[in-house]
């Protein structure tokens, strides 16, 4: 059965990094694994993947798992074949897909997890699980291969929502981006989620945790809330 969390964000308010994420990260991994594989890729462009994995490390040996890195891994493939777990931080979307691609990981991930491997992502790790990262927030600094990502679950997700504009914006609001992706793509549908807020998949159901209530969004600018706590199937979406 698979065993996703897909969280907004790795910070939410004035918090320490993942400092929300205790029980969450628990709901994932509890009694499940010990050993967690990090995947770094969307980072390692203003700062090193040995830091990015120094500060995610502590977070999760102070909860009780042990983490390494993939990139300390000659064989990523392998590394990834052997893990009990796997999680996959947020920076740019497009380039974590891209060294995914590179890595020759991108079917394995899909393949271990949906035979019940655990994978935790947020931000970009929570982009890469649907079809596509086209519901991203960030620049295309490098052009992948293919939009196409893991495609556990069968919508698309936009993290770190918030709604409106902020003063001095005159942009698009991130509601109108997503009415204007959902004006192009009709069939497609799209789960808005709030910064602290994750959705924890179990098999074709999925439960929202955290403070926040997720978003729909639906055709001609609908938006229902999924309640904080609730459980839907991921069909129903």
């Amino acid at each position: 059965m698979k065993q996703i969390l897909m969280m907004s964000s790795s910070r939410k308010g004035n918090l320490g990094y993942l400092e929300h994420a205790d029980d969450q990260l628990h709901a994932l991994l509890k009694g499940r694994a010990k050993r967690v594989l990090f995947v770094p890729y969307a980072g390692g462009i203003t700062f090193s993947y040995d830091e990015y994995e120094s500060r995610v490390k502590p977070v999760f040996e102070r909860l009780g798992y042990e983490l390494e890195s993939i990139h300390h891994h000659k064989d990523p493939r392998a590394a990834v074949e052997q893990a009990e777990a796997v999680a996959v931080g947020g920076g740019n979307t497009f380039a974590l897909l891209d060294r995914m691609y590179n890595a020759g990981i991108v079917g394995l991930i899909r393949e271990r997890v949906n035979a019940g491997m655990p994978y935790v992502g947020w931000s970009a790790g929570s982009n890469v699980v649907c079809p596509t990262i086209r519901t991203t927030n960030d620049m295309p600094i490098v052009e992948p291969p293919t939009l196409k990502a893991l495609n556990l679950i069968p919508f698309q997700v936009n993290p770190h929502f918030i709604s409106g504009k902020p003063a001095g914006h005159n942009g698009e609001s991130r509601e109108e981006r997503l009415a204007e992706y959902l004006g192009i793509n009709p069939d497609e549908r799209v789960v808005g989620i709030p910064e602290g807020t994750a959705l924890h998949v179990q098999g074709e159901n999925a439960t929202v945790l955290g403070e926040f209530d997720a978003l729909y969004f639906k055709q001609g600018g609908a938006i229902d809330k999924i309640a904080t706590g609730s459980t839907f199937a991921l069909a129903s979406i």
